[in-house]
């Protein structure tokens, strides 16, 4: 569903932008070989991931995680009871509130900024910017550490948008997100009309010597991403079955909505089932500047349904276990209705979901005052939440990536974990 509403800031404006950016980032992967269908399998069923459903603009806390209503900032819309007794959340969300044993809710985020761009940084990165240098995106970071050496599928995928070969910063093209624009596969997964399998073989046993004479006294990052690239493509071929979304049932597409939200939700269920470790779902906008009332009781509409089956259908095949699910966005909306009946940006207090690998379903964590405006105990940022992932996900975020020499933290020491909710 498109939005009206958004603040004409430079983030909203620059989506094609943002998307033809990674359109080169296929051809900047790199993977190591090829696994057996059996070990795919096995590696489909057991091995850790994530998925993070994005919802851009930033969602009102208030009209999902954190209702207040019969307050002055609460607005029209009734808390509900959920799977988890005493947990409440909007009406707005009926279906998500049965799978809320699966979920915890974090309702003290702190992360004190209003800027879409910085404030997505922040929640992508566990770091507020730095000039000059980029730190690893959730997609990216997650990526290069869950990702077997030996996988040929891509560790970062972006179903319902592009993303940036930046966002993997120094950890290199191979954790770059592979982007499927409107939820299609990427392009130029088969061979040229008229080249057949032994003439392409042929093709890149030669390329193959060529390059491995050209690199002789001139061995460098460059030459070796650039060859690569061909490595990555074949393997990625032969295991393009893994975006072939035409068998999924239509009593699925029934049940998760016949929109592009539900088909990216199912695709992403796909995804994780055929062994990809990081995939991230956008829903947008949610930048609610006017009419915010109106605008959420339709867009969480389509949201809630196809996201608590992603959740419940997870959980029923065993995968949930094994795979964390976080619903976050940039910031929340203010407590405040404005003179357009809108909420404004507002980083001071808010909430996101987490559930899943490492997460104890049905917990909650923080508190606002009694009409939102300020955290009121248990108060987090970005970097409480990134040693939260790390640790759901069985991995140690005091072990720090290096680059040239240097460690570069994967969440800010200065913080730490959100216990109350790891299992």
């Amino acid at each position: 569903m498109d939005c009206n509403y958004a603040c004409q800031s430079a983030e909203h404006l620059s989506r094609r932008t943002f998307l033809h950016g990674a359109a080169g980032a296929l051809g900047m992967l790199s993977f190591g070989g090829m696994v057996h269908v059996q070990a795919a399998e096995q590696l489909a069923s057991q091995q850790k991931r994530c998925v993070v459903f994005w919802l851009s603009g930033g969602v009102s806390q208030l009209e999902t995680w954190d209702p207040k209503p019969d307050t002055d900032t609460g607005g029209p819309f009734q808390a509900i009871p959920t799977s988890v007794p005493g947990v409440h959340i909007s009406e707005l969300l009926p279906f998500t509130a049965q799978q809320m044993h699966h979920l915890a809710l974090v309702r003290g985020i702190n992360t004190n900024e209003g800027d879409h761009g910085k404030g997505a940084y922040i929640m992508e990165t566990g770091h507020r910017q730095t000039p000059g240098f980029e730190y690893p995106y959730i997609g990216s970071a997650f990526a290069s550490q869950l990702s077997p050496p030996d996988s040929p599928l891509p560790g970062y995928i972006h179903v319902s948008g592009g993303g940036s070969a930046r966002e993997a910063s120094f950890l290199g093209p191979r954790f770059a997100p592979v982007g499927l624009h409107d939820g299609k596969p990427p392009a130029n997964l088969g061979l040229p009309e008229g080249l057949s399998p032994e003439a392409d073989r042929k093709r890149r046993e030669l390329r193959a010597r060529l390059s491995s004479r050209f690199v002789q006294g001139r061995r460098q990052v460059e030459t070796e991403a650039y060859n690569s690239t061909y490595d990555q493509a074949a393997a990625l071929i032969a295991r393009k079955d893994i975006f072939d979304f035409s068998k999924i049932p239509d009593a699925d597409h029934e049940r998760y909505g016949r929109h592009d939200f539900g088909r990216h939700c199912l695709m992403a269920r796909k995804l994780i089932e055929d062994g990809v470790t990081f995939v991230k779902v956008s829903h947008t906008n949610y930048d609610t500047h006017s009419e915010n009332f109106n605008f959420h009781l339709e867009q969480l509409g389509e949201f809630d349904r196809p996201f608590a089956a992603f959740v419940g259908d997870l959980a029923d095949r065993g995968l949930l276990a094994h795979t964390l699910v976080i619903v976050m966005c940039e910031f929340g909306r203010t407590p405040r209705i404005n003179h357009l009946v809108g909420r404004d940006h507002w980083g001071t207090a808010w909430s996101i979901a987490v559930g899943g690998a490492g997460i104890k379903g049905g917990a909650v964590v923080g508190k606002t005052n009694e009409n939102g405006t300020k955290v009121v105990d248990r108060e987090v940022n970005g970097g409480h939440l990134f040693h939260t992932y790390y640790r759901a996900l069985g991995l140690d975020p005091t072990k720090a990536f290096w680059h040239n020499g240097r460690p570069f933290h994967k969440a800010d020491p200065a913080t730490g974990p959100i216990t109350e909710i790891l299992a």
